[in-house]
């Protein structure tokens, strides 16, 4: 069976395209290589021994989507990571992501539309849920009014994907919410690569470490929780690679209750901003240069997964604790700072 992964060279993508090979999947990469980079290729086949097709353009470009679905008409599953993802630019930049985010989703569930029967499995993200009221979050918790474009366009794409599959029996889609992902594969060969200053706590941690940042900033210690920092459900990359796949077998094997499920990707257990930083510094064996600073606008005080559904009707659980998880974020940060000195 032959499945496009779009994306696929990205930090998420790339762990799931591992485990689809693994479970003897043939896989399809569609990438631009805007956030990320074509070395990842070779840590893929590094880890599987299996080289990934893979075509490297713009999803923006509908004439090279109808072109590629014409190529490959024997794709019977996409899994759609390819989008725009950082909270900060999208406020800044609206309209680039509702292009990026919604037209190309448009555009590729066009195409599956013509197909006699296809699986989608859409990345979507707890952001969808706001500041929820109930602790922890179902997946029947109300959809509040997201707090930037990036989460709307993820709001607006479970809709589209929704309402499409009223109207087309011949496709199958699951929307994978996801908490926070973190951490590495632990062959150290991929793991996650922020351009830039990073716009999550785990790789600003690692890269205050390993002296690449002089400091951490803790954006309050003043909130509502045991040590009076946010909370957050951590997730290891690859536990929540294997959640897509097992995702993707539902659809395949028509075990799907409806043809539009959503499932929450979590631990189920929420750690403070604190509890990360102690639990780098006891598998790094680092002190953690950081300080409490202002509150920043935005936060969602604590969000964690209830992951009931996902481990009953999924048949999927996480598996690794934060420290593995922490101490696989920092053999990678090592090991890319040490490529680099090299290079």
């Amino acid at each position: 069976m032959k499945i496009l992964v779009t994306g696929g060279l990205g930090y998420i993508g790339s762990h799931t395209v591992v485990e689809l090979q693994n479970e003897g999947f043939e896989v399809v990469i569609i990438d631009n290589l805007s956030n990320s980079s074509i070395a990842v290729l070779d840590g893929i086949v590094g880890i599987t021994g299996k080289r990934p097709i893979f075509e490297e353009f713009d999803l923006r470009d509908k004439t090279k989507v109808q072109d590629f679905f014409a190529r490959h008409s024997d794709v019977g599953g996409v899994i759609h990571f390819a989008a725009s993802k950082a909270v900060g630019e999208s406020v800044e930049k609206p309209l680039l992501y509702y292009e990026n985010n919604l037209g190309v989703l448009v555009y590729i569930l066009q195409e599956l539309e013509k197909k006699k029967g296809a699986s989608f499995i859409f990345s979507s993200s707890c952001t969808v849920y706001g500041q929820a009221d109930e602790l922890p979050i179902t997946e029947n918790a109300p959809v509040k009014p997201a707090e930037s474009p990036y989460g709307n366009t993820k709001q607006v794409g479970e809709e589209i994907i929704r309402d499409t599959c009223k109207v087309t029996p011949n496709l199958k889609a699951i929307a994978l919410r996801y908490f926070n992902p973190i951490g590495a594969h632990p062959s150290v060969k991929i793991g996650e690569l922020p351009l830039g200053v990073p716009q999550n706590l785990v790789p600003f941690i690692t890269q205050t470490g390993i002296g690449l940042r002089e400091r951490l900033s803790v954006f309050g210690d003043d909130y509502p929780t045991e040590d009076g920092t946010c909370i957050r459900d951590y997730i290891h990359v690859v536990d929540l690679a294997k959640a897509h796949v097992k995702a993707l077998q539902r659809l395949l094997q028509n075990e799907n209750s409806s043809n539009y499920e959503v499932f929450n990707l979590g631990t189920g257990k929420g750690s403070s901003v604190l509890e990360v930083i102690h639990s780098f510094e006891r598998v790094s064996g680092k002190k953690l240069n950081y300080k409490i600073v202002d509150r920043r606008e935005g936060d969602v005080i604590q969000a964690y997964a209830d992951t009931k559904k996902a481990n009953e009707v999924l048949g999927w659980k996480s598996k690794s604790t934060l420290d593995e998880s922490l101490k696989s974020a920092w053999d990678w940060e090592q090991k890319v700072r040490m490529s680099h000195t090299k290079s």
